[in-house]
């Protein structure tokens, strides 16, 4: 978990929308492409592209993940460097109409 924070930290987490992803994923296209389209431009960390601590980090967010209830690693979605989920909870707050409070 102390590569997640660091990343966070480093990328200015504790502010905006910062993602963990995967290159490869569908599911975190398309929460990337849901910032976007709102007008956010999160910071996104390719963890698969992360040489030596991308395992590290999938299973500190695969713990995460678990813990909050999400049965997904990627995409870890964090706003001001809280951990809010991923993709289902991400579409869940953007159709219940409680993300964009959280972007203001």
């Amino acid at each position: 978990m102390e590569s997640v924070m660091r990343l966070l930290r480093s990328s200015g987490g504790d502010s905006g929308v910062v993602i963990f992803s995967k290159s490869t994923c569908c599911m975190c296209h398309t929460v990337k492409v849901l910032f976007e389209g709102i007008g956010v431009h999160p910071i996104v960390h390719e963890i698969d592209q992360i040489s030596n601590e991308g395992l590290n980090i999938e299973k500190a967010l695969m713990a995460l993940a678990a813990g909050s209830g999400s049965t997904a690693a990627v995409p870890a979605v964090f706003i001001g460097g809280a951990y809010v989920g991923s993709t289902n909870e991400v579409m869940s707050m953007h159709l219940g109409g409680s993300l964009l409070p959280l972007l203001l």
